[in-house]
């Protein structure tokens, strides 16, 4: 059995099936929650070793995953505050999103401002994903699929490659996300969008 952060055919096979289920959970709109990104997380270490069964779709904190986890020279949020943390998170793109979706409704053609406030938001959630780091491991890989799946939400294009991690800013973008600086992430997105398609109508 491949372990669960090398390359290999399952784990390959595994991020197809997540990309897949993101991008239909896009097209229909889904409302955002941790119950869509428990659910990737499980699809992702499916059939793959990871260093305890109880890790696989449960948040730090939970029983079995009380464990403290550091990135560098960072450390994620406590576990025993990854709850109170995800609440906020979860209200917030959600309450974010309601307001998208009211001004911007399925298959609405995005200008320059929407592009803006769309690559915001998937940037906030990316960075914020990274910072409080609520799953063992596997958090880089579940803040890029937040990422796409509020950018296909919007009709525009999944830029952020699973696997491997983007190479150039992205590891900078991730440590300044990690001091709470969502900015960087966003920035790496909207330089993504913009390589990927033609710019949209004032």
């Amino acid at each position: 059995m491949a372990d669960w952060d090398a390359d290999s055919p399952q784990l390959r096979r595994n991020l197809a099936s997540v990309a897949q289920a993101i991008r239909d959970s896009a097209d229909r709109r889904d409302k955002p929650s941790r119950d869509l990104v428990r659910e990737w997380h499980r699809q992702t270490m499916k059939g793959l070793a990871v260093p305890d069964t109880a890790y696989v779709g449960r948040f730090r904190g939970e029983p079995g995953a009380q464990v403290e986890v550091v990135i560098g020279a960072a450390e994620g949020v406590a576990y025993e505050n990854v709850e109170a943390q995800l609440d906020e998170f979860e209200r917030r793109m959600q309450a974010v999103v309601a307001a998208l979706d009211a001004e911007y409704p399925a298959g609405a053609e995005l200008d320059t401002d929407a592009v803006a406030a769309v690559a915001e938001l998937a940037g906030w959630a990316h960075a914020e994903w990274v910072r409080i780091h609520p799953f063992v491991n596997g958090n880089g890989r579940t803040a890029r699929m937040w990422a796409n799946f509020l950018l296909q939400r919007f009709g525009l294009p999944p830029v952020m490659r699973l696997r491997p991690r983007p190479h150039g800013d992205y590891a900078a973008a991730g440590a300044r996300a990690m001091a709470g600086d969502w900015g960087p992430t966003v920035a790496l997105i909207l330089r993504m969008l913009s390589a990927l398609r033609p710019a949209p109508p004032g």
